[in-house]
Formats: C-alpha cells, sequence, structure tokens
C-alpha cells in the first residue's frame, strides 16, 4: 500500500486536483481502516467503525494538507496523524469512565508494587487479588486499557514529561544531533523492556507493531480470539508502562 501511495501523493502535490487528492484517499482508505482494526473498539453509540474511519479520513487529509515531502514517506507521516485523530476522538467520546480510568491506574502501580515485592513479573490472577476484583472484571478493565491508550503512543509518558512513546520509536527518517543520541538512548532502554516479557507477548508486540496486523488477524495467527488479543496486549501495554515511568522518573 505504501509504495503505491507515495507516487499518488506526488502526483497531487505537483498538481493539488480533486480527482488526484480522491485518488490519495482511497490509495490510504486500507492504512486507516488497518488503524480502526487494531483497536479493541468500546460499545459506544458514537464508535461505530463508519464513524471511526470518517475521523480517520479528516485525519488523512490534515496529513496530506501539511505533508512536507522532504522530511519523510507520507505513509510514516499519515500513520501517526491518523492514528492520532481516531485516539483523540475516542477520548472526546469519554470512552471510558473517570471510575475505570482510576481502576486502570490502580492496576498499573498494581503491577509496579508487585514487581518488587515478588521479584518476577505478576500473574493475572496476583494482580486481581491485589487489587481486590475479579479475574473477569481485570481482564475486561486489561481489554479497557488497550482501547483507551494502545501503549499510549499519544500519551505523555510520566507526569512531568512531554515525551511520548511514540517519540521514542524507531523513525526512519531520523534526526539530528542530540536529539537523536537522546532518542536513540530511550529507544534502547524501551526495547531492552521488550526482551525481557515472555517469547508470546514479544511475538504479539511484533505482530501488532511492526507487522501491522488487526487484532483479529493476530487471534488467527495464535489460534487466539480477538478479545483475548486484546487483552493480552493491555496486560504487556501497562507492563511496559509501568516500567517505562519507572525508568523515566
Amino acid at each position: 500500500m505504501a509504495r503505491d501511495l507515495q507516487p499518488l501523493v506526488e502526483q497531487y502535490l505537483a498538481d493539488p486536483t480533486p480527482a488526484h487528492r480522491e485518488a490519495v484517499v482511497m490509495a490510504a482508505l486500507p492504512l486507516v481502516r488497518s488503524l480502526i482494526g487494531k483497536l479493541s473498539v468500546p460499545d459506544h453509540v458514537l464508535a461505530a467503525h463508519e464513524d471511526l474511519e470518517s475521523v480517520g479520513i479528516v485525519g488523512l487529509l490534515q496529513a496530506l494538507d501539511n505533508y512536507d515531502p522532504d522530511k519523510a514517506r507520507f505513509a510514516t507521516h499519515a500513520y501517526r496523524r491518523v492514528r492520532g485523530s481516531i485516539i483523540d476522538y475516542l477520548r472526546s467520546i469519554d470512552v471510558l469512565s473517570r471510575g475505570k480510568r482510576r481502576k486502570i491506574g490502580a492496576v498499573q502501580e498494581a503491577m509496579a508494587t508487585l514487581r518488587q515485592m515478588l521479584g518476577r513479573e505478576p500473574s493475572d490472577e496476583d494482580v486481581a487479588d491485589f487489587v481486590g476484583i475479579s479475574l473477569d472484571a481485570y481482564h475486561k478493565l486489561l481489554r479497557d486499557a488497550q482501547c483507551r491508550f494502545s501503549l499510549s503512543l499519544s500519551s505523555p509518558i510520566g507526569d512531568d514529561n512531554d515525551q511520548t512513546m511514540l517519540d521514542v520509536l524507531p523513525d526512519e527518517d531520523g534526526e539530528a544531533g542530540f536529539e537523536r543520541v537522546e532518542k536513540a538512548s530511550t529507544q534502547a532502554h524501551l526495547e531492552a523492556l521488550i526482551q525481557t516479557l515472555p517469547e508470546r507477548q514479544q511475538t504479539i508486540l511484533g505482530l501488532y507493531y511492526m507487522e501491522d496486523l488487526t487484532l483479529r488477524e493476530i487471534g488467527e495467527v495464535l489460534d487466539l480470539s480477538g478479545a483475548r488479543i486484546s487483552q493480552l496486549l493491555g496486560k504487556i501495554q501497562l507492563t511496559l508502562r509501568s516500567k517505562f515511568e519507572e525508568y523515566a522518573h
């Protein structure tokens, strides 16, 4: 898709007609749909697939309007803008209640506390017992967490930190000077944290972020349901975020 998209974008930049703009949108639509498929969409009247697709297309057009071909390929540029638009929209319709957000925060803190107490990664049962909820409720909370921040790529890593997880992921176009050194150090630490995860969790992360598979597609690869993949991603995301915030502080 990205290989076919770039020439269409360059054609539009050279001759910005409505027909060329529409051609870019049609070529990039699989990117928008893939991003939607990677989210555990909440049961909300304003979160239908058509609504999210419309939001994604708006983000895509914004990405096209401010695209600088000298800085990155369009697919890289559009991915972040479209994903950010969809996540901002989900936040705007209050995907999770304040109570659920507090519970997710409590689970993240519980993971960090239990990790220190037990000297290992806590199991689902460990965390559920520590927080005082049933295992089913804990699994539902993990799905909510995956839906809410999907590794929180668009959210600050810590309370006093403007840097996001997205900022430390690999950027094929790179940057210069001290910024590159700082980012490389942070990225190396994130990669080291990922290496501490069980093999299956590393596989899920790789399929989700590197291979760009949807929850359903990952489930088909691992013979699990999409809902179970969402639970596992939620747990992975909370674990990494907890460990990364410890590092950031």
